[in-house]
């Protein structure tokens, strides 16, 4: 009785994510969670598996829906995902192995109607259905501000870790960080001890007033700080990073020195699927999708309180092969119910199955770019982000062509930006796709911001992916002539919720910025209804020329391929 009170003790503690087993202030706090059995660090029981589950990137996505897969050089669609088949998931290895610990990495609150409707809170109590072990905040936790983040985070029962978010003091100075910086799993009677990172790049990423109050810092200015830490005062068997950086900005940390004596990195952000895990310098880096599609398993052997193998396996969350959970069935409904009517409506209709998930072109982009020329024909060129998140959508109805639900339209554009017009040079214009292409393709993983190429109509560009920084653009032309560098276009594009008056779409200096009347929702709302059935099939506006059109990822020099 003792011992189980001391257990129950211990996982509240671990729950409420304030265990202090260093003295504060906070950025030296951590939390634990205990399922050691009273067994000695020292005990010998043999051979024992635990089992640690990662989901991430799931924006919001609580449903099945259509995935899309490069098998045999070319594209298939299979349905997946939902949290009631990943509540069924989580239960099933639960039971197989009471040893299981399972984590998301980030993007939980950003990427749905239903979510953008009750700024997050509908989520909260399905995420806590689900009995995650733990979470780090991912880039886009921040959408709705830092106070409501804390809110959200602070509303999920299991502990937060990130050792790089501060409270901002201004002027530069950082206070003391948001969350802990660690979690410590006692399991088996070895410790396992999880460090958590976000992306630093979020205030350049994203529109700048989300972020704002946190100070983020590069992790290498701390981690190996918090693997001492963990390896040699806390005496941890095995150290995991949980991670949103992006699998390229991963790899190129698994590679510093700064990582020496972390054994995994759990990532997210680019929404790769590694099913091979990569061996980097210092440590293994694996990402497992997005949109719930698929759960990351990494399985530890425990032997004499050593860890003596691991293994990874990629597991997609087939809808016709697991049976959805009941209890997260009703949660779902109870939340989404007051909304479904507006969720489920149709606002018109594709021909073509609509999806994101090519670094250069894709359907979805191709039909927003194409409802902003129908509105705005005067403008020369009209821009859209290089966007990663919203799963594909592929199933017809009855009248033989793809519905295009309410819904979906905040899965494509979970911000509802208004549409912002500007003037710039063709010397701007230049330079500012340089940037942006070397934003996608640094060879430099640091300098990588996470997104892909942007997208545009009225202007052709062909480009190396691969070139020096500065000397990818090779051709650029815009109306059908060769750009000229002296003359002023007209562009347009969203308006970022915090940039400076002079700045579009990261382009500084602009001209005659100003806000129209229209926000990107109202435009395809109205679109879709004169224009359905669309055919957005991608045009070719931005040519790769060093690597295939249809690239799937970013990632190079090591040995993955995204399928």
């Amino acid at each position: 009785m003792r011992e189980n009170k001391r257990r129950s003790f211990l996982k509240n503690l671990g729950i409420a994510g304030l265990g202090t087993l260093l003295t504060p202030p906070i950025k030296a706090m951590a939390a634990i969670r205990s399922e050691s059995l009273a067994l000695p660090l020292s005990c010998s029981t043999g051979p024992l598996k635990i089992t640690i589950l990662q989901t991430t990137d799931v924006h919001c996505q609580i449903h099945p829906h259509d995935e899309l897969f490069w098998e045999n050089e070319k594209i298939a669609f299979r349905r997946t995902g939902g949290y009631a088949r990943l509540a069924t998931l989580f239960k099933a290895h639960r039971k197989q192995n009471p040893h299981t610990f399972i984590v998301d990495t980030g993007d939980m609150f950003q990427g749905s109607e239903l979510s953008v409707k009750t700024t997050g809170e509908a989520l909260v109590p399905i995420l806590n259905t689900l009995q995650y072990d733990l979470f780090l905040p991912g880039n886009w936790e921040v959408i709705y501000g830092k106070k409501k983040m804390q809110h959200l985070l602070g509303s999920l029962h299991a502990p937060k870790v990130c050792a790089n978010m501060y409270h901002d003091l201004g002027d530069g100075k950082k206070g003391e960080l948001i969350f802990p910086p660690y979690f410590i799993w006692q399991v088996a009677g070895v410790k396992i001890g999880f460090l958590g990172y976000t992306d630093p790049l979020v205030p350049i990423r994203q529109s700048p007033n989300y972020s704002k109050g946190i100070f983020y810092a590069k992790p290498e200015e701390n981690l190996a700080h918090y693997i001492d830490v963990l390896r040699n005062q806390e005496k941890c068997a095995y150290v995991i990073m949980l991670a949103h950086l992006g699998l390229s900005q991963q790899i190129a940390l698994a590679n510093m020195d700064e990582c020496a004596g972390l054994d995994y990195i759990l990532g997210g952000d680019t929404h790769e699927r590694v099913r091979k895990p990569i061996q980097c310098k210092y440590a293994k880096v694996v990402e497992p999708g997005a949109f719930g599609s698929f759960v990351g398993k990494l399985e530890l052997t425990i032997d004499n309180g050593r860890i003596t193998n691991d293994t990874y396996q990629l597991m997609e969350v087939r809808t016709k092969d697991i049976q959805p959970d009941a209890a997260m069935d009703t949660v779902i409904n109870e939340k989404e119910i007051p909304f479904r009517q507006g969720i489920n409506e149709i606002v018109g209709y594709s021909t073509l199955p609509l999806y994101r998930y090519f670094v250069v072109e894709n359907p979805i982009d191709t039909m927003i770019l194409t409802a902003l020329h129908w509105k705005f024909p005067e403008i020369d060129i009209c821009l859209s982000n290089g966007f990663r998140f919203c799963q594909p959508n592929t199933t017809p109805d009855k009248t033989g062509n793809i519905p295009i639900t309410h819904a979906y339209i905040f899965d494509m554009l979970p911000v509802d930006s208004t549409v912002r017009t500007a003037k710039i040079t063709g010397r701007q214009l230049t330079e500012w796709l340089e940037k942006e292409l070397n934003n996608v393709f640094a060879k430099d993983a640091s300098k990588r911001l996470g997104g892909w190429v942007i997208k545009f109509k009225g202007m052709k560009m062909s480009f190396n992916a691969f070139a020096e920084m500065g000397k990818r653009v090779k051709e650029l032309t815009v109306g059908g002539k060769e750009v000229d560098l002296d003359k002023y276009y007209t562009i347009l594009a969203c308006e970022r919720d915090g940039d400076p008056e002079d700045m579009l779409c990261r382009i500084k200096g602009v001209k005659d910025a100003a806000n129209t009347t229209t926000t990107l929702h109202q435009l395809m709302y109205i679109y879709l209804k004169e224009n359905s059935p669309v055919t957005p099939v991608p045009e070719l506006n931005a040519k790769i020329l060093d690597a295939p059109q249809l690239l799937l990822s970013q990632v190079t020099g090591v040995d993955y391929k995204f399928t």
